[in-house]
């Protein structure tokens, strides 16, 4: 049976297809989630895709919180539903206490779009396994509000329990204290960054590598194995 992976939808979404897409390549069937609705259509796990809902006006990700898709999704994390947040969806489960800390403004107060050089620092996530712990791969960013904060005592667990799940390698594009590039819960199923692994999984798009297909082969194999 295919494995079915939700993409939600917000009002200002951009990626959405494109996130779409990389599961497609994968293997898997995505599933089109509409954030105003509760029901995941049986999901099997859900991407949060990169954009500015609701233009960011309040702050990134603090509006879309609370449609009303965002309640099941946080009932269904906390119960072990496999969930990726992508930029603006990293902004999401970090305003929906899924994940811990929160996104600011880029310290140069400039958007940002490179390719970037990340450090994959966990492999044993539910998005990560078929990584290798210490691979440097590359991956496309694009974020106005990417620097990653935490207060000392949280960014002190999350590097003592390895829950930082990606860094940044060479340059801080962001000033992400400890050169944070993503993070997983303590059950390792729900995970944010924000960079974009949905636009390198095909050669000719993105970095010209497939860097970011892993992350959907990876959640693909536990699905199937589960």
């Amino acid at each position: 049976m295919t494995a079915r992976i939700g993409v939600v939808t917000f009002p200002g979404s951009l990626d959405d297809r494109d996130t779409q897409r990389a599961i497609r390549v994968a293997g898997a069937e995505p599933v089109a989630l509409w954030h105003k609705d509760k029901d995941l259509k049986q999901v099997d796990a859900v991407v949060l895709c990169g954009g500015f809902s609701y233009g960011d006006y309040l702050r990134a990700g603090a509006i879309a919180r609370f449609s009303p898709v965002m309640d099941t999704v946080i009932d269904q994390a906390k119960a072990g539903l496999p969930v990726l947040g992508i930029c603006n969806g990293f902004q999401i489960l970090t305003e929906a206490h899924l994940l811990p800390g929160g996104m600011l403004g880029n310290d140069h107060l400039h958007f940002i779009c490179r390719d970037q050089k990340l450090r994959v620092e966990n492999a044993d996530t539910a998005w990560t396994t078929d990584y290798e712990a210490g691979q440097e791969i590359h991956i496309p960013l694009k974020n106005m509000d990417g620097r990653y904060v935490a207060d000392q005592r949280t960014l002190d667990e999350l590097e003592a329990e390895g829950r930082v799940a990606f860094r940044y390698v060479d340059f801080n594009p962001n000033g992400s204290l400890n050169d944070i590039a993503g993070i997983t819960n303590e059950a390792g199923n729900v995970v944010g960054l924000m960079p974009h692994p949905e636009h390198a999984v095909e050669p000719l798009i993105g970095t010209g590598r497939t860097d970011g297909l892993p992350f959907f082969t990876s959640i693909l194999k536990k699905l199937v194995n589960a």
